[in-house]
């Protein structure tokens, strides 16, 4: 398994030039996230379906 720097900068080389700051950090967050999400699972941490189900409404903005 790649370590997260060796993750970032293989994200920043296959990134288009003159992408931005901004934009990069946004990759960024979107890798890291996914990477949380995938380790929680292994660890037995998810959550059940009916559950998202059931509290998705309170979570949307009206």
């Amino acid at each position: 398994m790649m370590d997260d720097r060796k993750i970032a900068c293989d994200l920043i080389e296959r990134l288009p030039d003159g992408t931005s700051l901004r934009d990069i950090a946004r990759e960024i967050e979107f890798i890291a996230a996914v990477r949380e999400g995938a380790a929680e699972l292994d660890r037995g941490e998810a959550i059940a379906l009916e559950d998202v189900e059931r509290e998705l409404p309170s979570w949307l903005i009206r």
